[in-house]
């Protein structure tokens, strides 16, 4: 399991960035200064502001964020665990079976290939992804930035024309539109575009 890092921010000041688990504890302390700013937290990953309770002491934020993420499970745990025993046919592989609607011919097609229907639409399905991962990146750091400039930014100077510079995937512009914002806030929103300008 990943852990999730996420960005903290006091008004237009950065409050704290890393791991979830610290910046809730930042979050707590900032939380508890007479007339601090208001407090938002963004998940690096797409941008989006959530809440977290930073009620009660430092164990108890903790505590409700649950566990931290483990590397692996403890091989002296895992030795005195039993192992369930293995039921019959093939071992399960984490597939999910869901609906998909396709035209006869399409259906067709695919249970004509080697191994049918579901692992002809499981190669295409990985083919997909290895073709577009570099234009999915663009698109994912694209709203990432654009959630965390408009929940941050939208009352800013140029906020408009950045976001439209932003999904243009002209970065130069965009840093340009960007420098007269808060530095905290304007680095943000740059390190959160850093993938979204073709190569």
């Amino acid at each position: 399991m990943t852990a999730l890092t996420c960005t903290a921010f006091g008004g237009h000041r950065l409050l704290a960035s890393g791991l979830l688990r610290d910046v809730a504890l930042a979050v707590r302390r900032a939380a508890r200064a007479p007339d601090h700013a208001p407090i938002l937290i963004f998940d690096d990953a797409t941008g989006k502001s959530f809440d977290i309770d930073t009620r009660g002491s430092e164990r108890e934020v903790l505590a409700r964020l649950g566990p931290p993420p483990s590397a692996a499970p403890d091989e002296a745990t895992a030795a005195e665990e039993p192992s369930a025993p293995r039921g019959k046919g093939r071992p399960r592989l984490g597939v999910v079976a869901r609906e998909v609607t396709l035209l006869p011919r399409h259906w067709e097609w695919l249970n004509a290939q080697p191994g049918g229907a579901s692992v002809a639409l499981r190669k295409l399905v990985e083919e997909a992804r290895r073709a577009h991962a570099d234009q999915d990146g663009q698109r994912r750091a694209r709203e990432a930035a654009y959630h965390f400039m408009s929940a941050m930014a939208g009352d800013l100077p140029g906020f408009e024309e950045a976001a439209r510079a932003l999904f243009a995937g002209d970065g130069e512009r965009y840093a340009a539109l960007l420098r007269d914002w808060p530095a905290d806030v304007r680095d943000y929103a740059l390190r959160l575009a850093a993938a979204a300008s073709p190569r």
